[in-house]
């Protein structure tokens, strides 16, 4: 499969970077010389420097072979105009990013500027950023939240204090006290730079980053296993007045929180205020003291930081948690800081580049309903509609034979979820949630396709 991916920023490079190291056959095109060049020197992909918008600069990435375009830039008129160019070729599938309200609406005009594209599937990595906050918001601790098959399932991880009450038992133990039916599976166990999809005899340790799937209704349940029950918070801080941090803000404001926000530029902050009745916002730098306490850190149960800089969502998110504020959020552009944010404490990482990923990977996985990656580890979760034909219909898990890094977590059957075992038997039309190594997902797709 050949990909093009234009645009090689924060999103793009780690969407190139992924397909490649799956043996994808990635072309990048980017304008900025020095990035493209960076580029070509860290990841094993050809890069073009060129704009996106030229079809002689398209066509020297191998246009004409592409299966796929990816219009990824921070310009959602050269995505678009990607788009065009990609189809006009017959590019069998398009993927764009758009940002703008106006382009993304539901009139007439944007809706028809969309069609002329061609485009298969639009993304908005604000949007989905902003939507993974308010899915932590609503599981305090939880590091990730997950929701798949309609949200009948959920995948929750979370890195395990030492009192939780999963802590130094074995996963035997654990289903043996959960008998006859479970409501939930530890999916994978992240110890260290190791990812484990664990087997019964993997006893849980102290500070595992365990990903448990469960059923929806169980949630609250695999909260208090993890050691995370809490209350949802009510009092909430937002840093940064960015597009993602506006969408948060305006879907709380609904839901009876208490939001603050705080934004720098004083006319943004004034037309945030204007706009977002019920919320009250600060002007001020969120890597200043005096502006923080003005927040009243005291009362604050929640603080998001989601500004476009590493450095002041970190610090302000370290500040907060000295300040006593139980649950941190973080959004982090450079990956390298994954690992200073557990040093200093702050609870959840959340960047932009996952949330793009999983839609491009979803195309790329071919009839996957559902794909989803995580900043810490290789593995996928997916989604899969068992249809008639497959090989596993009428067939038990144990008798597919699967590779050791696949697991096979959960099953919806007419809306209704049930944990998977051994002697669980597939049926068409189930969706089946898999936890899987990528060297390993085409396996999977053949078998459940």
């Amino acid at each position: 499969m050949r990909v093009i991916v234009v645009g090689a920023g924060e999103v793009g490079s780690y969407v190139a970077d992924r397909l490649s190291r799956e043996g994808v056959d990635v072309y990048v095109v980017e304008t900025n010389a020095k990035r493209a060049a960076h580029l070509a020197e860290t990841a094993d992909l050809e890069v073009i420097t060129g704009s996106g918008t030229h079809p002689s600069t398209l066509a020297a990435a191998g246009l004409e072979e592409a299966d796929l375009l990816v219009a990824v830039t921070k310009s959602d008129e050269v995505n678009l105009i990607a788009s065009m160019i990609a189809k006009e070729a017959k590019v069998p599938r398009t993927i764009v990013r758009i940002e703008a309200p106006e382009l993304r609406g539901l009139d007439a005009h944007s809706a028809a500027l969309r069609r002329a594209s061609g485009a298969d599937l639009f993304i908005d990595p604000d949007e989905e950023t902003a939507q993974e906050v308010l899915s932590l918001i609503e599981m305090p601790g939880a590091s990730e939240v997950v929701k798949l098959a309609h949200g009948e399932v959920m995948a929750i991880g979370a890195r395990v204090p030492i009192d939780a009450p999963i802590v130094n038992k074995s996963l035997i133990e654990i289903g043996v006290e959960n008998e006859p039916e479970w409501d939930f599976i530890v999916s994978t166990i992240r110890r260290g730079d190791e990812t484990i999809i664990p087997r019964g005899d993997v006893t849980i340790e102290a500070n595992d980053l365990v990903r448990v799937v469960c059923k929806r209704s169980a949630r609250r349940k695999v909260a208090k296993l993890l050691g995370l029950a809490r209350d949802v918070p009510r009092e909430i801080l937002l840093l940064g007045g960015g597009r993602t941090s506006a969408l948060i803000a305006d879907k709380l404001r609904h839901t009876g929180a208490r939001v603050q926000l705080i934004e720098r530029d004083p006319e943004r902050a004034r037309k945030l205020a204007e706009r977002l009745d019920g919320v009250r916002v600060l002007n001020g730098d969120i890597t200043d003291s005096d502006v923080l306490d003005d927040a009243d850190l005291s009362r604050i149960e929640l603080v998001a930081a989601l500004t476009g800089e590493d450095d002041a969502n970190v610090l302000a998110s370290v500040y907060a948690k000295a300040a006593g504020v139980p649950e941190t959020i973080a959004v982090v552009h450079r990956l390298n800081f994954l690992s200073l944010l557990d040093q200093v404490g702050v609870d959840a990482a959340l960047s932009p580049r996952t949330a793009t990923a999983n839609g491009v990977l979803r195309f790329v996985r071919g009839d996957v309903a559902q794909v989803a990656t995580f900043l810490q580890g290789e593995v996928e979760m997916l989604e899969f509609e068992l249809h008639s034909g497959s090989t596993a219909e009428d067939q038990s898990i144990a008798d597919l034979h699967l590779p050791r890094d696949v697991l096979i977590t959960a099953i919806v059957r007419d809306g209704r979820a049930q944990i998977a075992r051994g002697r669980t038997v597939l049926r068409k039309g189930d969706h089946v949630i898999v936890v899987a190594e990528p060297g390993s997902v085409d396996t999977v797709a053949r078998v459940l396709g």
